[in-house]
């Protein structure tokens, strides 16, 4: 696929993918962003898809974000919300988990509450799924490196030769934060992918068929690894970050990084050191975009 392919322009020129689509979400006290998500969700997902769904989870919400969510829903076709009587200690990996369960379509991906993954482009990376069994995003938009520690990690970055770790789009600090846990992750697991947070398309037998166990943000990993030592076929494709604007991100407290890297080191000791994980014998395959299809695209 050219680099003409991934221009807004062209996936809005392309026809409705003929495939069902779920996207997925969940939230938790986001009264301030949750009708905007689900009108824009609307209408990216009608312009771009014959069949699909809109599925939210409010996680046991104390404001009123399950109040607006079910009266959008009720304006809107094909959106469906679920409320979770209670938010489980603010772990967002339970919410997912739920939201997975309750996808329908043949394919299903999540998308974050604040919008934080630009997914303009989703027409035409739902074409690719016709050749591979899985999307995964990596984000490319640059980051400006302001003081040394950055510097030193983008520098560290260009030396291992994964130069696109020095131009995500987060602030600095989820920068470092972000790029010290993806060289963890490939150290241990050895799974050569270019990004482990990020929107991802799967078919939905096989997240039905493949259980987050994970208690943390590590789901996400969990589940690429997963379907790589599956023998699937998975294709990178351009998804940048976009910095939220109202209420507030939960993913980098203290308490969740924690929770995430001993995810990382729990499932790296019984996979990797007991040999207790998914069989690994028979890896699948990554198709990688070239540097003239990455590079106009930041």
């Amino acid at each position: 696929m050219n680099n003409a392919s991934y221009t807004v322009e062209h996936c809005r020129s392309l026809p409705k993918f003929d495939h069902g689509v779920s996207m997925v979400s969940y939230g938790y006290n986001e009264e301030e962003l949750i009708e905007d998500f689900l009108r824009h969700a609307h209408k990216l997902m009608s312009e771009t898809v014959e069949d699909y769904e809109i599925v939210f989870v409010n996680d046991g919400s104390t404001d009123h974000t399950g109040v607006i969510a079910h009266k959008v829903a009720q304006e809107l076709p094909n959106i469906f919300v679920y409320d979770n009587e209670k938010n489980i200690d603010m772990n967002a990996i339970y919410a997912g988990r739920r939201a997975i369960s309750l996808a329908r379509k043949e394919f299903t991906f999540w998308q974050t509450v604040d919008w934080s993954y630009d997914i303009a482009r989703l027409r035409g990376f739902l074409e690719l799924l016709r050749d591979a069994d899985v999307l995964v995003g990596v984000r490319r938009k640059p980051v400006e490196a302001v003081n040394r520690a950055h510097k030193i990690l983008a520098g560290l970055a260009r030396l291992l030769n994964i130069r696109h770790l020095t131009r995500r789009s987060d602030t600095i600090g989820k920068a470092i934060i972000s790029v010290s846990n993806y060289m963890l992750v490939r150290l241990l697991f050895g799974v050569p992918l270019s990004d482990y947070q990020n929107v991802c398309i799967y078919r939905t037998k096989f997240l039905l068929e493949n259980p987050i166990e994970a208690l943390s943000s590590f789901g996400n990993p969990e589940l690429q690894f997963k379907a790589y030592w599956a023998g699937l076929r998975i294709a990178e494709v351009p998804i940048n970050f976009i910095p939220r604007s109202k209420g507030e991100a939960k993913g980098t407290r203290f308490k969740s990084v924690c929770a995430s890297i001993k995810d990382v080191f729990r499932f790296w000791w019984r996979w990797r050191v007991l040999g207790l994980g998914p069989d690994r014998s028979h890896p699948g395959s990554i198709r990688r975009l070239r540097a003239d299809e990455w590079d106009n695209l930041v």
